[in-house]
């Protein structure tokens, strides 16, 4: 597995005890972009139409996030963040390990109502790009996003056998929108 960049510090830090590394996972942060559908389109969603990326990028607005301008996830609202790390997780042929994550939330924003995925958080051994991230303020308050801060964790499994090649849609992605900038 690859992460570019990669989380620091790789140990606890003595004064503030911080480290993203746990005993199987390891906390990834958010990238400085938030996008999100067009507010009063008329349009149905219908995926058999085409891929997401040829619905969402039209139809699509991105807003850049800083420490000094946050985003405000206000209840009920959904949006598409991306981790500020880009991960490999390479197929190897030679009979080395292969690898595959999960992305899950943090309890922390968890416990304030925010989702980070729904129902898609499987990162198949061979992906290599951004995770986008499924953001969903259910809590009572708004929640305000800020980039580098650690908004999920990639939870590392082991991939019995050689996985075959199946690239999804969002394979080498750096938006969230799916597409490659």
């Amino acid at each position: 597995m690859v992460i570019v960049p990669r989380p620091q510090p790789e140990q606890p830090d003595s004064a503030s005890g911080n480290c993203p590394y746990q005993t199987s996972s390891v906390d990834l942060c958010l990238a400085d972009e938030i996008t999100f559908f067009k507010e009063g389109l008329a349009l149905n969603i219908d995926l058999r139409l085409g891929k997401f990326s040829d619905l969402f990028g039209p139809n699509s607005e991105s807003r850049r996030i800083s420490a000094d301008q946050p985003y405000s996830l206000a209840p009920g609202k959904f949006v598409l963040g991306k981790t500020r790390e880009h991960v490999s997780l390479p197929i190897h042929q030679d009979g080395t390990t292969c690898l595959a994550a999960r992305v899950e939330g943090k309890s922390s924003y968890a416990r304030c109502g925010l989702l980070v995925h729904f129902t898609a958080p499987t990162i198949h051994s061979g992906f290599s790009g951004t995770i986008t991230l499924e953001l969903i303020n259910l809590g009572p308050l708004p929640v305000l996003l800020y980039p580098d801060s650690p908004i999920c964790q990639l939870i590392v499994e082991e991939v019995t056998g050689i996985p075959f090649r199946n690239d999804s849609q969002f394979q080498h992605q750096t938006l969230a929108s799916g597409q490659s900038n």
